[in-house]
């Protein structure tokens, strides 16, 4: 019996080499019949202990691939444990020149050929670059936005990487945090929407395809609930808050088929979420069935022994891999501790084995085995990079990101001939800013700028000045930005300018690159001396057009007061420019809704619009000086702009809202109708909003959530009736120990064009 046992195993183990051994060495499949989970079963059966903690190891790319390999240091012992096999996967080595020489290093010179993972940053985009995902977000258009991830996986593929560490699917309610720009705002149901339709669109109905990477939904969890909105700050949330605010898009993105998961930087209620077992292996592996693998952000397990939650970088090793992390990135901790640890008896080699099969059913379902070089096709990059429908998408995408925040007396849209027009502001003639952050695969000054845009677009005159710099260093992880303060010469000129134009249009807001990881920010006004330019301009001419290009919500309390027109265009990418453009002279009727709260006052913060109600929310003797209320003594309660707010160039009228029932229980499911028309002279695009209350409950609700979303397109005069349906899953909610649940009781339902509307009806859950 022993003899064949032992004659077994060889016998796999022949198959599986022919099978893993590069095309060089004559590759061979296994059978057709074998599935993947006996590839790595055969697999796992010959890797020695150090080759399976290699699997867990992710490393930057540290040379030029293509040129000599590194001499002495750091560099060097990693570029000989890539010759071992004990790498797993790199990061930021790009092109398909570049990919093929490093998987010809693991797949003809290891013992077992296993290929590499290639991970890199696409977040908005590859070489084409979409708006920023807030912006997208601003679109609530599901099926744009997963477009949008198409064509950066597809051009991220092209160029041999394989794996994206997107979505960001955090929520957050403090624009304070400069990575508010790379998720979708404040909203659970939102956040899950678009959670589904970015991994969708990363991964495709097929992994194996060469134009299709793996996605990463990160960074589980808590890390956009940030403390002061500071980067790498704790995070201290109750339970209520974590199972009902922060895990829903995470859950939705495992729905959604997401491969791989990110944890964070954050700790969360004590505990760095990249120890944290109750995460990571009780809801994330257990409770949602998850069978990919997760990685740590950069040297997260290491920043555990900084936090003071582990004594050594041994221990830190151990807590990491029992707690559910599977693979490091840039920490070296795994490489130098985790093998010891498992001979020494401190941490069982079956997590190991869990940790490299998960890894190994990714590169699996990739179809790396099958050929490594299957995404280093150069003539294929040639032809993905850049092509027109990319451009043709991500310009389709910038359009229905911008929002409409306000339009007095129509100053908008603009006439496109016999006007004179001033282009005033740092932003006016940007081609690298409107980029945005988070852009590595791109090249630099390669976005269509405002003034491009509108002198493309147009007859009218158009005379520019930038007046005042914005930053002077436009390098994306340097220490600081310096925004001028203190030269105020060109503002002369641009009111000189101003003083003749029919229209003047301010470009203001920020830089690309002040938002992002290491962003923070403690104010989020207009930064510099972009203020006092806006005012003085406003002195000699009030017909001006404010065009905010930003990476966060802003306060603009004095711009609100007293500018006509205010246009939110984000950083929108590499067609930012033609997008405005055809936005502000009417031939795209904006139709954006804001994704998060703008606040009047950065004292506000956080400020959101699913809060929950106080036990005194309103003067309890209005006209009375009575202070003993929830309410500021300098600022009003209510938001500046908020959630879900946007207008158009036409008008939308609802009316008509009919429920099927007005007692439903706690398993059937409720349909309602509203008549929406559009009452003004344009066609228009409308986001209808539907939104609940549950009135009293076990534990305390919020004001309103929004459930559901459509959107609709109606031409001048036209009506039509939408519906919605609503049953356990948009009225439970999770409990503090995290239980799904539907009570009894009575309700709300709002719907309308923001979440500040005010059409509503009623109806009752019961027993």
């Amino acid at each position: 019996m022993k003899k064949i046992i032992v004659l077994s195993i060889a016998i796999t183990s022949i198959t599986l080499v022919s099978f893993i051994a590069p095309k060089s060495k004559k590759m061979q499949k296994l059978p057709p019949n074998d599935d993947i989970e006996k590839k790595i079963d055969s697999l796992l059966n010959l890797m020695t202990l150090e080759e399976k903690v290699g699997q867990m190891v992710q490393y930057n790319g540290f040379w030029d691939v293509t040129g000599p390999s590194p001499k002495g240091g750091n560099a060097e012992e990693k570029y000989e444990h890539l010759r071992k096999g004990w790498v797993g996967s790199m990061l930021t080595v790009r092109g398909t020149k570049e990919v093929r020489a490093v998987q010809k290093i693991v797949t003809e010179e290891t013992r077992l050929g296993i290929p590499l993972i290639i991970g890199f940053d696409v977040i908005h985009g590859y070489k084409t670059l979409s708006p920023i995902p807030l912006a997208e977000a601003a679109s609530w258009d599901l099926e744009a936005i997963k477009k949008s991830a198409e064509v950066a996986a597809a051009e991220a593929a092209a160029s041999g990487i394989n794996w994206t560490f997107a979505p960001m699917v955090d929520i957050s309610r403090d624009p304070r945090w400069g990575r508010v720009m790379e998720g979708a705002g404040e909203d659970p149901y939102l956040g899950s929407k678009i959670a589904k339709a970015r991994v969708t669109g990363f991964q495709g109905e097929d992994l194996s395809d060469p134009l299709t990477v793996a996605a990463c939904a990160k960074h589980f969890a808590g890390y956009g609930f940030a403390e002061a909105g500071r980067e790498y700050n704790k995070a201290d949330i109750g339970t209520v808050t974590l199972h009902n605010m922060v895990l829903p898009p995470f859950k939705a993105s495992v729905e959604a088929g997401a491969r791989t998961f990110m944890t964070g930087f954050n700790e969360l209620n004590g505990i760095p979420v990249t120890g944290n077992d109750y995460l990571l292996r009780d809801i994330l592996k257990k409770e949602w069935g998850f069978d990919g693998f997760v990685i740590s952000d950069w040297a997260s397990i290491e920043e555990m022994l900084t936090w003071g939650y582990t004594k050594d970088r041994a221990s830190t090793a151990v807590r990491a891999a029992e707690a559910g992390v599977d693979m490091d990135m840039e920490g070296n901790i795994y490489i130098e501790e985790l093998a010891n640890m498992v001979k020494n008896g401190k941490v069982k080699e079956v997590i190991i084995d869990d940790a490299v099969r998960r890894i190994l059913r990714v590169k699996f379902e990739l179809g790396l085995f099958e050929d490594p070089y299957k995404y280093c096709d150069p003539e294929r990059e040639k032809e993905v990079i850049g092509k027109p429908a990319h451009i043709e998408a991500v310009k389709d995408m910038a359009k229905k990101s911008i929002v409409l925040l306000k339009n007095e007396n129509n100053l908008l849209p603009l006439k496109k001939k016999k006007q004179t027009i001033a282009l005033i502001g740092p932003l006016a003639d940007e081609n690298n800013s409107p980029l945005g952050s988070w852009r590595l695969g791109s090249d630099d000054n390669t976005g269509v700028s405002l003034k491009t845009g509108l002198e493309a677009y147009s007859k009218n005159k158009i005379e520019y000045t930038k007046c005042v710099e914005l930053v002077s260093n436009d390098a994306q992880f340097t220490k600081e930005l310096h925004i001028n303060t203190t030269d105020a010469t060109g503002i002369k000129e641009a009111v000189e300018i101003a003083k003749n134009a029919d229209v003047v249009i301010m470009a203001l807001g920020e830089h690309g690159f002040m938002t992002g990881e290491g962003r923070s920010r403690t104010n989020i006004d207009l930064p510099g001396l972009q203020q006092q330019l806006l005012e003085e301009v406003y002195k000699v001419n009030k017909n001006i057009v404010l065009v905010l290009q930003n990476g966060r919500p802003l306060t603009i309390n004095w711009a609100d007061k007293h500018i006509p027109a205010i246009v939110e265009a984000w950083q929108l990418g590499s067609q930012s420019g033609h997008a405005i453009a055809e936005v502000l002279y009417g031939d795209y009727n904006p139709s954006g809704k804001l994704p998060m709260t703008f606040p009047r006052s950065v004292g506000q913060i956080p400020i959101y619009y699913n809060h929950k109600e106080t036990g005194r929310p309103v003067d309890p003797a209005p006209g009375d000086e009575q202070v003993f209320w929830s309410h500021y003594i300098d600022e009003e309660n209510t938001p500046l702009y908020p959630f879900g707010f946007g207008l158009s160039y036409t008008q939308f009228n609802y009316k008509n809202l009919i429920l099927t029932k007005n007692e439903i229980k706690k398993d059937e499911k409720l349909s309602l109708s509203v008549q929406v028309s559009n009452t003004g002279d344009y066609d228009g695009r409308e986001v209808v909003q539907l939104y609940i209350r549950d009135l009293y409950g076990s534990i305390i609700r919020p004001v309103k959530e929004l459930k559901g979303f459509e959107l609709l397109n109606l031409k001048k005069g036209e009506t039509k009736t939408i519906t919605f349906e609503v049953g356990p899953k948009e009225l439970g909610f999770y409990n503090e120990r995290g239980e799904y649940i539907v009570e009894p009781g009575d309700f709300k339902v709002f719907i309308g064009g923001s979440s500040q509307t005010s059409l509503e009806e009623s109806f009752s859950i019961i027993e």
